[in-house]
């Protein structure tokens, strides 16, 4: 089985426990601990992806989301540049999207 079937799983059993009622302080802290780690380890990966999207703003001298925009619509051909500056917002997009899931109350 993999890891993700595991985790799910796992966290499955424990929202059958809190759904029974169940309260726990460490299963609280824990989860509230790791809630933490994945936001600190998404920050820094957004904040990598950012770096290198700024740099090619800066080289082209249009943003992100328009050169995404004009790339899906294949309107930018297909320069290294370009397929490689795409990749990166796409990562920067997921990035965030877990973030927002990440830090959603």
């Amino acid at each position: 089985m993999s890891n993700q079937g595991t985790t799910l799983e796992k966290l499955q059993r424990l929202e059958t426990l809190c759904r029974q009622g169940y309260a726990s302080d460490i299963i609280e802290l824990s989860l509230d601990k790791i809630i933490a780690y994945e936001i600190a380890n998404a920050q820094k990966e957004a904040a990598e992806l950012q770096a290198e999207l700024q740099a090619f703003e800066a080289q082209y001298k249009i943003s992100s989301q328009d050169l995404y925009r004009s790339f899906r619509k294949g309107e930018m051909g297909d320069d290294v540049d370009f397929v490689e500056w795409s990749a990166f917002y796409q990562m920067w997009l997921s990035v965030q999207e877990r973030l927002e899931i990440l830090q959603s109350k």
